[in-house]
């Protein structure tokens, strides 16, 4: 079987597992790092080896550009206190305490031992994404779990090149230089982040051209990581801040059609992306397991006490600081929901894992890196672990805490926002007939379409074909008036009347509409 031959098996397997999770309304990084390691384990079935560089280049930057654009500044800045202690308090502890029952149980040295702690420190933000997508949790919710995820990276980085650098090395870790690695990582990848999307806003905002806006999405998020790992900082932030930019700011780039088309395309591009990166996950793992020397045969009890303490440090760090949290805001009585699901959908997933597969070989004298096999058995096992047991079981979590939002709670926040939209568009329609800038029968069937809207009632159309003037002038008066409802939407989201959500799924409400008018 040729390499050719094989990925394509693969995207046709990933994508036929992906399109039954969702089918079947199960989380589909669960089940395709299941069935990829049920693949695996077949007679026959070669070993899968997967190279750093196709998970650091090809796959990371725009799975995780996707998950930073669905993300707003607004919303962010909202959750920022718990975000920060999670993204480096619960990292540094994880870290610490994976290290110390790594050294206790397996084979491994301490300075490998805290490699693995520094791989597995910190949550992922594809999986969480991946994961969350079809979860109804409130807004802030989602938001604190997905913002820690993608902001925990520049610490566990910097763990993770201090880490490494001990054990290839064998030299004293340093404070002070870890510190300054930690700002020249976080800190230069979050400006080069910055000045991409500045860019990238400049070059959008002087072009209308479908294809090329498409190139540029596809593009951006790997010039962001590459410019940044050549300027030795950290790649990982540098697409996310890029994408939280650019994910709030899009909207007012480009017109309707671009927008859709632009979704269509990057949303096939991350589909097939998470599909795949996912079931290698499972597909890897008996290979890796193969490799293990004699006195690394007891992996899964060390599996099992690390994927354990990964879990365990979670919950005990997370608990304390919502209790403290709601206490210092006074909500009343302590509420053990949030904590609960916060701490479930800790999953480990592709971060670790191209972490991991980074490892290098050998020492600085030459001599093969003592127990780098079994490190990385330990560290895809334990996202295998999470993936499956966190995943398959978060469903049910989210809804025994009861916290999960009901369908009529955004049902009726959507309604709300048409309803005040629609109000605008008659507001602006009122104006146009005023000034005499359309034929009386256009603006009438306009706003009859408005008060159908509005009211949730049909009005009655003239039969019979329309003139092509008065077809053409109810498409201009139309586009003006979507422009105005566009202008509504974006002034309840800046009033906080409307989630972001709200705003994303109206406005492509708007968008399509806006493109079924024709030329």
């Amino acid at each position: 079987m040729t390499g050719l031959t094989a990925v394509l098996l693969l995207v046709v397997l990933a994508t036929a597992v992906a399109t039954g999770a969702r089918h079947w309304r199960i989380p589909a990084p669960s089940l395709l790092v299941a069935v990829g390691l049920g693949i695996a384990l077949l007679p026959g079935v070669p070993a899968l080896h997967v190279q750093p560089e196709v998970i650091n280049i090809v796959v990371l930057p725009p799975l995780l550009y996707a998950s930073a654009e669905e993300m707003s500044w607004r919303e962010v800045r909202a959750v920022w206190r718990p975000v920060t202690v999670l993204a480096f308090g619960l990292v540094l502890v994880t870290a610490a305490a994976v290290g110390l029952v790594a050294h206790a149980l397996t084979p491994l040295s301490g300075q490998m031992a805290f490699v693995l702690g520094a791989v597995l420190a910190s949550t992922d933000p594809v999986a969480v994404t991946a994961l969350g997508r079809r979860l109804s949790l409130p807004r802030r919710l989602q938001m604190m779990v997905q913002s820690e995820s993608l902001f925990n990276d520049a610490t566990s980085l910097v763990l993770y090149k201090v880490a490494v650098g001990t054990a290839v090395a064998a030299s004293a870790v340093s404070l002070p230089a870890a510190a300054g690695q930690f700002v020249l990582l976080g800190g230069g990848g979050a400006v080069i982040g910055a000045a991409v999307a500045g860019l990238v806003v400049l070059i959008r905002r002087r072009t209308e051209d479908p294809v090329l806006e498409t190139v540029i999405a596809l593009v951006t998020p790997y010039a962001a990581y590459v410019l940044a790992e050549d300027l030795h900082t950290s790649g990982v932030t540098a697409v996310v801040v890029a994408g939280v930019i650019l994910g709030s700011t899009g909207h007012r780039l480009t017109n309707a059609p671009i927008r859709l088309q632009v979704h269509a395309v990057y949303g096939t591009v991350v589909f097939l992306l998470e599909s795949v990166v996912f079931a290698i996950i499972g597909l890897e793992l008996p290979g890796l397991v193969r490799e293990l020397a004699p006195d690394e045969r007891a992996w899964p009890l060390g599996v099992l006490a690390v994927a354990g303490t990964v879990i365990g440090v979670r919950l005990l760090g997370v608990f304390p600081l919502s209790t403290l949290m709601q206490r210092r805001r006074g909500d009343g009585p302590v509420s053990w929901r949030v904590p609960a699901v916060v701490s479930w959908a800790g999953t480990r997933g592709i971060l670790p894992l191209a972490a991991a597969l980074s490892i290098p070989l050998t020492t600085h004298g030459g001599s093969p890196l003592p127990h780098r096999a079994l490190v990385l058995v330990l560290t895809t096992s334990v996202i295998v672990v999470t993936l499956v047991v966190q995943g398959f079981t978060l469903a049910p979590v989210v809804r025994w805490s009861g916290i999960a939002l009901e369908p009529e709670h955004t049902a009726r926040e959507e309604a709300k926002a048409r309803d005040a939209l629609a109000r605008a568009g008659l507001a602006a329609l009122d104006e146009l007939a005023d000034l005499e800038a359309a034929p009386a029968i256009v603006i009438d069937q306009l706003r009859r379409d408005l008060q159908a809207r509005l009211y949730d009632s049909e009005a009655g159309r003239d039969g019979g074909p329309a003139p092509v003037e008065a077809l053409t002038a109810y498409r201009e008066l139309r586009r003006t008036l979507i422009a105005a409802e566009s202008e509504e939407l974006q002034r309840l989201y800046a009033a906080h009347r409307i989630s972001d959500t709200t705003r994303r799924r109206i406005q492509r409400t708007l968008d399509l509409e806006e493109t079924g008018l024709g030329e």
